[in-house]
């Protein structure tokens, strides 16, 4: 979710308090770093790779130790040793934090040149500090990890509570992660934040319909396909028609559902959270109104939304007070 919600959600980080801006930098970072590694294999000699699984499971076992909940800091890591990482821990005595500190001995790229494990040096003590300072439960980015896991089986959902499971890993948690940062009152809003977290995902899936089949990626429930009298192979075709028509339906009708009930979160956050989820929300809404309008549109092209369309929305939630009536 992170590479593909960054051009929508990384401009909103400017409408926070400095501290908020720059914990949802590391947490954004860490998301991206994430999907970064179950992208592609990491090349680290001639012949020699090591698989986006095995990535994932170092960059789990690192985030643990960043954040002292595995013994024996992280020299002892053995897949990030092997890539050419060396591993320290500092003493932070300004802040009396402990922080960790990873020194890149040589970049570890991939086959096409790209840095996958470069930066973690920066990424884990931010995020370390941000988990650390906003009380955030690190299971919610494990949840992360298992879903760019998932990803990497190819599997298919049956049933939408199936489809659920993962948006709850790639998207719920990242915006109860959000909603710790931001500040809330009373409880945790764990199901609203979940509500949210569906309504953007089944957004984001709708937007890369197309691009995701012809990769051989296919989220949408088997079950809806069957009700809608739809088939895989017309979507990876592109055909559209009635029964393409009654699938999009379906989707954006359950969608809207999600968005119905997570706008109530607004009003369990903080004042100075409540400026960036309103743009959020405004801003994937409106995106799910778009594909409404033209559900075709997502073989075509990228359907998104307009730099003069997103200012608008930026102008009202920044110069504006927030208020729950000017959610969509």
């Amino acid at each position: 979710m992170a590479r593909r919600a960054g051009s929508n959600f990384y401009p909103c980080f400017f409408v926070l308090p400095r501290s908020q801006r720059r914990a949802m930098e590391a947490l954004y970072a860490f998301m991206r770093h994430t999907d970064d590694l179950g992208d592609r294999p990491a090349s680290i000699a001639e012949n020699q790779t090591v698989s986006p699984r095995d990535q994932l499971h170092a960059w789990r076992a690192a985030l643990n130790r960043a954040l002292g909940s595995e013994p024996g800091g992280m020299d002892g890591l053995p897949i990030l040793a092997g890539l050419g990482l060396q591993v320290r821990t500092t003493a932070n005595i300004a802040s009396s934090r402990e922080h960790l500190a990873v020194s890149t001995c040589q970049d570890l790229k991939s086959k096409d040149g790209l840095p996958i494990l470069a930066g973690a040096e920066r990424i884990l003590p931010a995020v370390a500090d941000t988990v650390r300072r906003f009380d955030i439960p690190v299971e919610y980015l494990h949840a992360v990890i298992d879903g760019v896991e998932m990803d990497l089986t190819g599997r298919t959902y049956e049933t939408f509570d199936e489809l659920a499971g993962y948006c709850h890993r790639v998207a719920s948690a990242v915006g109860l992660a959000c909603v710790h940062i931001w500040g809330f009152r009373g409880d945790e809003p764990r199901e609203l934040a979940r509500s949210c977290g569906l309504a953007f995902q089944l957004t984001n899936i709708l937007r890369d319909l197309g691009e995701d089949a012809r990769m051989d990626r296919v989220y949408l429930p088997r079950d809806d396909f069957a009700q809608c009298g739809y088939s895989v192979g017309a979507l990876r075709r592109g055909e559209t028609g009635e029964a393409f028509a009654r699938l999009m339906e379906l989707e954006i009708g359950r969608a809207r559902q999600f968005y119905c009930e997570g706008a109530d979160l607004f009003d369990r956050l903080e004042p100075a959270g409540r400026r960036i989820f309103g743009m959020m929300f405004e801003v994937y809404h409106r995106l799910l109104g778009r594909i409404e309008r033209d559900p075709g549109a997502v073989f075509r092209r990228r359907v998104r939304l307009g730099r003069i369309e997103k200012m608008r929305v930026a102008a009202r939630w920044i110069l504006l007070p927030p208020r729950r009536e000017a959610l969509p």
